[in-house]
C-alpha cells in the first residue's frame, strides 16, 4: 500500500503525549482546598473519567463542523458545572464561517433555548455567549415545528447569530415535570457550501483533536475547582458575585444563578427560605465539591416549582438534610456533609436572594 496512509509510521508517541496531558487534570485532586474524604476523592476520580469521556466525544467523534452532530455533553452520569437535573443538554460543534439550520418540533417542553458559544474552556475557562434565542422569541408552525438559521449574517425569520469565534451550539431543554413532558425534537444541519462526505482521518488531525480533548478536560476541571474555592469562602449562604461571571462560563442570560457552598456537621441541616418572585420556573439542587449534580435518578437531591409545597405566606422552605425532617421541602444530602449547590430563577421579574441558616435535626 502506498500514499499518505502508509507513510505516518508509529503514532505511539502521540498517544503517550495525550495520556500525559490528560493526566495533568488530576492536579485538582491535590489542591490544598480540595476535600480529602474517601467519598470526595472517589467522586473526583470518577469526575475526571467523565470529563475525559465527554471531551473525547465532543472533540474527536463530534468535532467536524461540516457535519454537525448533536451530542449530550451532560446526562444522568456525566455532570459538569452544576448541571441542571431538570435539563436535557445538547450541543454540536460549528464553524463561524458556515451557515446552519436547526429544525424540530416543540412538543411538550416548557423552556428551550439555543445559544451560540465561543468554547474556550481549554484556554481560559470561559464559554462566552455569541448569540441567544429561546422559544418565547421564536415563531412556530401550527403543528409546533420550527426552523432557525444560524449564521454570522442576519437572516429573516428565526435567526441565531454567531461571531467570528463561535465554535459551539448549546440547546437547553428545561422541564418542571420531566417524567411527563415530551422533549422537543431537534436536528442541526449545515446548509452552506462544503464537502459531501467527511474527509479521511489524517494523523495531524487526530493528534490535534486528542490534545484539545486533554486540554479541555484539564481546563474544565480547574475552572469549576476555582469556583468551589470561591464559594467555600462564604459558606452556607448564596455566593455574592456578579452574574457576568456565570454568563461567561456558558450560562443562560434568562437565568439568575445563586451558587452556594454548604458545610455541615453530623446532625445538621441547611434550611433555605425565600419568597417566590413572578417567574417562569425555578429550582434548587445540591451538588458535590466538584460541582456535579448528585444522583437525581434515584434520590431526591433537587426541587423545582412543580414539586414544591409552599408555606402559608407563599414562601418556599427547603431543608437539605440526611432524612426528611417532616417540615418544609426535603432535599437529600445523599451522604455529603459539604459541597456546592445552586438556586435558579428563570425570567424572574425581580431578583430575590434566598436566605440560609444551619439548624440541628
Amino acid at each position: 500500500m502506498t500514499g499518505p496512509a502508509s507513510e505516518a509510521g508509529s503514532l505511539e508517541h502521540v498517544w503517550r503525549n495525550f495520556c500525559a496531558q490528560l493526566a495533568e487534570a488530576g492536579e485538582v485532586l491535590a489542591r490544598p482546598s480540595a476535600p480529602t474524604t474517601a467519598l470526595d476523592q472517589a467522586e473526583g476520580l470518577r469526575y475526571l473519567s467523565r470529563l475525559a469521556r465527554t471531551a473525547l466525544n465532543m472533540l474527536v467523534d463530534s468535532a467536524d463542523p461540516d457535519f454537525p452532530r448533536l451530542f449530550m455533553l451532560c446526562d444522568d452520569k456525566i455532570k459538569i458545572g452544576a448541571d441542571n437535573p431538570d435539563n436535557i443538554y445538547q450541543q454540536c460543534v460549528v464553524r463561524s464561517d458556515q451557515t446552519y439550520r436547526v429544525t424540530g418540533k416543540r412538543n411538550g417542553v416548557p423552556y428551550l433555548s439555543i445559544g451560540s458559544k465561543a468554547n474556550r474552556y481549554a484556554i481560559d475557562g470561559t464559554m462566552a455567549s455569541t448569540g441567544e434565542l429561546e422559544f418565547a422569541d421564536m415563531t412556530f408552525a401550527p403543528d409546533g415545528s420550527f426552523e432557525v438559521i444560524v449564521s454570522k449574517d442576519r437572516h429573516p425569520g428565526n435567526w441565531l447569530p454567531m461571531a467570528d469565534d463561535s465554535t459551539l451550539l448549546i440547546v437547553r431543554q428545561t422541564f418542571d415535570d420531566k417524567a411527563n413532558q415530551m422533549p422537543a425534537d431537534v436536528q442541526v444541519e449545515r446548509i452552506g457550501p462544503g464537502p459531501e462526505v467527511p474527509a479521511l482521518l489524517a494523523p495531524d488531525v487526530i493528534e490535534r483533536q486528542l490534545m484539545a480533548a486533554a486540554a479541555w478536560a484539564r481546563g474544565t476541571a480547574n475552572t469549576f475547582a476555582n469556583w468551589s474555592e470561591w464559594f467555600k469562602a462564604q459558606p452556607n449562604r448564596i455566593f455574592d458575585a456578579d452574574q457576568s461571571i456565570f454568563q461567561r462560563a456558558g450560562g443562560d442570560p434568562n437565568i439568575w444563578y445563586g451558587h452556594f457552598y454548604y458545610d455541615l456537621e453530623p446532625g445538621e441541616a441547611l434550611v433555605i427560605e425565600t419568597p417566590v418572585p413572578d417567574c417562569r420556573m425555578w429550582n434548587v439542587q445540591i451538588d458535590n465539591w466538584w460541582m456535579e449534580s448528585l444522583d437525581h435518578v434515584h434520590q431526591k437531591v433537587w426541587l423545582n416549582n412543580s414539586m414544591a409545597k409552599l408555606e402559608s405566606d407563599g414562601r418556599v422552605m427547603v431543608v437539605c438534610a440526611d432524612a426528611d425532617p417532616g417540615f418544609g421541602n426535603w432535599v437529600d444530602l445523599a451522604g455529603h456533609r459539604s459541597g456546592t449547590g445552586l438556586w435558579r430563577w428563570f425570567n424572574a421579574d425581580r431578583v430575590i436572594v434566598p436566605q440560609m441558616r444551619v439548624i440541628a435535626i
